[in-house]
């Protein structure tokens, strides 16, 4: 049987390549016979990683710049275009994140974060708009996060919210425009990924994923979805499902529930190491892998929902409820009397 290559030849460059999930997307695009650019700022891992998905034979082009720099996002799509002629796919993943109480944060861990989670996809959007083909494609990486803020987390989940409110904008313009250029943001649950041996923390203890975890080469296979169908919005896992229409219904009651549960809920039980190192301002060359510590956790498949006909079902299901218990009602202060 003759192997399928959904993306052969398809040119596809992904932020925050060499690590967690956009190591896995690079993977998955790999395996489906895309080439590709890579960026990150680590050298040394991403030499790695050309040498890994190489050996594939896949043909790979590195980046080693940060994200927050615009002019260095701006020339890396240059040098790619110039390799490999215009793109096809542009995946925004590059993130940092602190878990500490906002009020323990200072202004530039905040600055960061943002710099990096929300500007640097910013940077990669305009940076891609002028080297895409012009029926290409933006991916940007959500979160569940960017429906529901959670305690410890409050840099990133800034970030991440602010990432749906500028994909919703752009989506806009460029329908406006009449443009062929598409733009998915994918929702991702809790992740199996470094993020948690490598995120600044001000607790007292280790920090973990909170709720139900999943690998990350799960969460990429929602990304290539996203790639081959084009939709404008993919929510993944059940938990992420939970999280946004829990948020639809009643935000008060995931104010209470978290406030009870989410920062335990992110520590383990380990206490954070005097040595501990964070990749915030520069990477840990040595941290850079697939997975993170939490394997014996994580699931291996996600639920991958539309998250436009899932919001329909949602509230189509809930207009419905409400009707059935509206005739139930009224049967209840009416009942049917029998003729004698």
């Amino acid at each position: 049987m003759t192997r399928k290559y959904p993306f052969q030849n398809k040119v596809v460059v992904i932020t925050g390549a060499t690590a967690g999930l956009g190591r896995a997307i690079a993977l998955g695009f790999a395996q489906a016979g895309a080439r590709l650019g890579l960026i990150g700022r680590d050298g040394a891992a991403l030499a790695d990683m050309a040498a890994e998905l190489e050996s594939l034979g896949t043909e790979v082009q590195t980046q080693a710049i940060d994200v927050s720099d615009a002019d260095a996002v701006s020339a890396a799509a240059d040098a790619f275009a110039k390799r490999f002629g215009l793109l096809d796919i542009w995946v925004n993943d590059a993130m940092v994140t602190v878990f500490s109480p906002a009020a323990s944060l200072s202004p530039a861990e905040f600055r960061r974060v943002t710099e990096v989670t929300y500007l640097g996809m910013v940077h990669g959007c305009m940076a891609a708009l002028k080297k895409l083909k012009p029926n290409g494609q933006i991916i940007n990486i959500g979160s569940a996060l960017a429906y529901r803020g959670i305690p410890l987390q409050s840099a990133y989940c800034g970030a991440k919210h602010a990432i749906r409110g500028f994909t919703a904008s752009l989506r806009t313009e460029l329908e406006h425009d009449k443009s062929g250029i598409s733009i998915s943001i994918v929702e991702m649950p809790a992740m199996n990924t470094p993020q948690f041996d490598w995120g600044r923390t001000h607790m007292d203890r280790q920090p973990k994923p909170m709720g139900t975890i999943y690998q990350p080469e799960a969460a990429a296979r929602a990304v290539l979805k996203a790639a081959r169908c084009r939709a404008r919005e993919y929510w993944v896992g059940d938990s992420t499902f939970w999280t946004i229409v829990g948020n639809m219904i009643a935000p008060w009651y995931l104010d209470r529930f978290l406030a009870r549960t989410a920062v335990n809920g992110q520590q383990t039980d380990q206490p954070v190491g005097a040595h501990r190192r964070d990749n915030l301002f520069s990477p840990v060359t040595d941290l850079h892998a697939l997975h993170g510590a939490f394997g014996q956790e994580a699931k291996d498949k996600a639920l991958i929902l539309p998250g436009d006909g899932t919001r329909v079902a949602v509230v189509a299901g809930g207009a419905l409820a409400f009707f059935l218990l509206g005739i139930a009602a009224k049967a209840a202060c009416h009942p049917i009397r029998r003729r004698n």
